[in-house]
């Protein structure tokens, strides 16, 4: 039986046909329309300074890290556990339950709102990633979303929620796996892609 050859200009072989669009990307051309970063430039300066001199240090007691943001404008729950170099782009955009754990290292990435509902544990390391950008615009445009921890989730070590995702009440997403699409209640997701 033949093999069929690849085109050198285009890769593809005959018969095939190649349905991935090549987007012609310009960076510099990015308007970043549609992001509202919620607060003046003068609370977010003040929010860098005190996220980057104080909350992330390990010195600073975690007792004290919820009531800095409330300051800033989360609202957050009671008895709730937030180690050092948790990483919270903007305060205002949270809202947490009660007794909830946030492990070391944690980065909570909210260009849109992140909920988190009560008894939920996101462990260290973990991504929760509100930002993203169109795939097929040519200025890289946004394309954010929220995300929503349902009472009594899971986001394991290392794993990470993308854009849009809902993980459902008890849900758990395995460490280093991936949230890309809503998870059901009690629904497990591992790396392996599967429970």
């Amino acid at each position: 039986m033949a093999e069929a050859t690849a085109s050198p200009d285009t890769g593809i072989c005959p018969g095939e046909s190649d349905h991935r669009a090549v987007v012609g990307r310009s960076l510099r051309g990015f308007t970043g329309v549609g992001y509202d970063k919620g607060r003046p430039l003068l609370v977010q300066a003040a929010w860098f300074a005190v996220l980057h001199l104080v909350f992330l240090k390990w010195w600073f007691p975690a007792r004290w890290r919820p009531a800095v943001l409330r300051a800033f404008g989360a609202r957050i729950g009671r008895r709730v556990l937030i180690r050092h170099g948790v990483r919270v782009h903007w305060p205002w955009r949270l809202s947490v339950g009660d007794d909830v754990w946030i492990g070391e290292g944690a980065w909570l990435l909210n260009l849109r709102q992140i909920t988190i509902g009560s008894d939920v544990c996101v462990s260290q390391g973990a991504l929760l990633c509100t930002g993203s950008h169109q795939p097929r615009s040519p200025t890289f445009e946004f394309d954010n979303g929220p995300i929503r921890l349902e009472s009594g989730a899971w986001v394991a070590a290392r794993a990470v929620v993308l854009r849009g995702v809902t993980v459902g009440r008890g849900a758990v997403v395995g460490a280093s796996a991936v949230a890309h699409s809503d998870l059901a209640p009690g629904e497990i997701v591992t790396s392996g892609g599967g429970a």
